[in-house]
């Protein structure tokens, strides 16, 4: 499936240039064009699915292992790269800004410029139990899979 005007399914049918550094039957993944840091990489299903919704399980855990791959790969590579992350933003509040699914991979190094910036905060034992009850019900919706409580410790 494909979506007209998607940028990412245009690369993945071959009517948008990419520097591409892996493809398989389900995933391709390329040079971001707005790099963080040198070495930036887009992991996406080939198939399109605007965010984790609707991304199929399996294939998802594809991309996933397609990005550790490539990790590794940074860490091997010429680029400077003292550590890695991954990122992935889920929907407009999350800022993803192509409405299909992709993972970043991409080399951080001292004193690059990525930042991300938020309440650290630790929070209270009762505020952290009342949101892991909040997914507990989520999991429970989608049909209870991986939903059971682990006592805290």
């Amino acid at each position: 499936m494909t979506a007209d005007g998607c940028e990412f399914c245009a690369i993945v049918q071959g009517g948008a240039e990419a520097s591409v550094v892996h493809e398989d039957d389900a995933v391709v993944a390329f040079m971001d064009l707005r790099p963080v840091t040198p070495g930036h990489l887009l992991v996406v299903p080939k198939a399109h699915a605007v965010g984790l919704e609707d991304l199929d399980e399996a294939l998802g855990a594809e991309v996933w292992a397609v990005a550790h791959r490539l990790a590794r790969a940074l860490r091997s590579s010429d680029l400077r790269c003292e550590g890695v992350n991954l990122f992935l933003a889920d929907g407009e509040a999350a800022f993803q800004e192509v409405f299909h699914v992709h993972l970043h991979v991409f080399p951080r190094f001292a004193g690059d410029s990525f930042r991300i910036d938020a309440d650290w905060r630790v929070r209270e034992r009762g505020e952290l139990d009342e949101s892991a009850a909040a997914v507990r019900a989520g999991l429970a919706a989608q049909g209870g899979r991986g939903a059971h409580r682990r006592a805290a410790g």
